[in-house]
């Protein structure tokens, strides 16, 4: 546990359900100061019955991320001791049916906002001399899969921002650190399901009989994958992350990252995109 109180403060963002939601009570039961985080009025008012620190936050809005940190910068005496940058979303559908604005969509919200929150912060521990950015990454944060070119562009950039973040970081006690899970038990597909029905015009596209199997798994409830494992995998990850004296740069999570992480770096890229074609 970190040795100073003003240090246990953590802001995770997209809590109104799955990882987030699960990392946020966690933390909170092992005594740290959450303030938890969700773009709906309606799930802030759920997480404040809930008896968590909950603020409105939407990742696209640039006043609101501000508003929403001075507020809590307020409550902490202007301390922060980690960002957990959790909320996201994932568009489906194949590269060249995606328009610049459905692309922008996608990393206003799973990049740009991320950024926008992590540089308020910074200034913060650079003034207190530690802190901790966590990012929820993903497999496909290392791995392209078909038919999520928006997903995987949106957090192959997190991972590069993150690294290069490390890198201009590395002699202060500002760490940065990528969780990278695969399957997690979630919300991820409705919500997906709905955003590629929302900008994915499936009937015009040249992939409109792999959409219609596509939408059919989305939709399925229920793991649909094997290996796919709790939330609260992940929350163990944040833990390692927020208490190791010097975290790691990423920390995987779930069977198939550990499987795929390890095929990237022995595997011709030949070979690798055959296994990845069937996925």
């Amino acid at each position: 546990m970190p040795a100073h109180p003003e240090k246990k403060t953590v802001l995770i963002t997209g809590c109104s359900t799955g990882i987030g939601r699960c990392v946020a009570s966690g933390l909170h039961k092992r005594g740290y100061r959450v303030f938890a985080t969700a773009r709906n009025k309606d799930d802030v008012e759920q997480l404040e019955l809930q008896g968590f620190e909950a603020l409105q936050l939407d990742l696209t809005d640039s006043v609101g991320i501000r508003d929403t940190i001075d507020e809590i910068l307020r409550r902490t005496g202007n301390r922060l001791f980690a960002l957990f940058n959790n909320g996201a979303y994932g568009q489906f559908g194949a590269v060249e049916d995606l328009s610049r604005e459905v692309l922008r969509k996608q990393f206003e919200t799973n990049v740009f906002g991320w950024h926008e929150l992590t540089r308020y912060v910074l200034p913060v521990m650079r003034q207190q001399g530690y802190g901790r950015i966590i990012q929820n990454s993903s497999v496909l944060g290392f791995v392209a899969l078909k038919y999520r070119g928006a997903y995987n562009a949106s957090k192959f950039a997190i991972e590069g921002l993150t690294d290069t973040l490390r890198l201009e970081f590395l002699d202060t006690d500002i760490h940065f650190v990528l969780v990278e899970p695969g399957p997690i038990a979630s919300n991820f597909r409705p919500n997906a399901l709905r955003a590629f029905r929302e900008n994915i015009d499936a009937a015009a596209s040249c992939h409109k009989k792999t959409y219609v199997h596509l939408a059919e798994r989305l939709a399925q409830e229920g793991p649909v994958v094997p290996f796919t494992l709790q939330a609260e995998a992940v929350l163990d990850r944040v833990i390692m992350a927020l208490e190791a004296k010097r975290p790691k740069a990423r920390y995987y999570v779930t069977f198939p990252t550990y499987l795929f992480g390890y095929l990237k770096r022995i595997l011709p890229v030949k070979w690798m995109d055959q296994i990845l074609k069937h996925h």
